[in-house]
């Protein structure tokens, strides 16, 4: 019995580590790469194809919804082949710019088509699913000691950085 509480622990351990790391990437990530999205949209070209966009079917908002997701993969691919061939700066360059433009655009497609996403019974459930398991995941990690720390280093920091940018 012992053993297998010390193995949950560990388990339990690595998977608050990884729902930490998806906190942060939607705290920190998804929120403002939307947001900027949204900035963007009020362009009138890009404020028009919104608009065609949030009067799609059902069957059309998810493929627009799926489409750029998925055509990101391939890149991804890429870039992973360009680090393997030596070019790692470049590679990485690739990642993290594919990794900023698709969080921008899937957000900014979600925020669009989610009223059209939730008319999939599927979609709905799953949707509800993930956000219950992600406030729960949240309020764990938001108990760990580790993220307290964190957090008042980060308090520390913007203080730091409030009094050097004024003084």
């Amino acid at each position: 019995m012992t053993v297998l509480r010390s193995l949950w622990r560990a388990v339990r351990g690595v998977l608050l580590a990884l729902a930490a790391v998806v906190l942060f990437i939607e705290e920190w990530g998804w929120r403002p790469l939307t947001a900027w999205a949204a900035r963007l949209a009020q362009w009138p070209p890009l404020a028009r194809q919104e608009e065609r966009i949030r009067r799609l079917s059902p069957r059309w908002a998810l493929a627009a919804f799926l489409v750029p997701a998925v055509a990101l993969f391939p890149v991804k691919l890429l870039a992973l082949w360009v680090i393997h061939a030596g070019q790692t700066a470049l590679g990485i360059a690739v990642i993290v710019a594919a990794k900023l433009l698709g969080t921008a655009l899937v957000g900014r497609l979600f925020i669009l088509t989610e009223p059209q996403l939730m008319q999939f019974a599927w979609f709905a459930a799953a949707l509800g699913w993930w956000r219950r398991t992600k406030e729960r995941v949240k309020a764990a990690v938001h108990g760990l000691p580790v993220w307290r720390q964190l957090r008042a280093m980060a308090r520390r920091w913007r203080l730091w950085w409030r009094r050097r940018a004024g003084g």
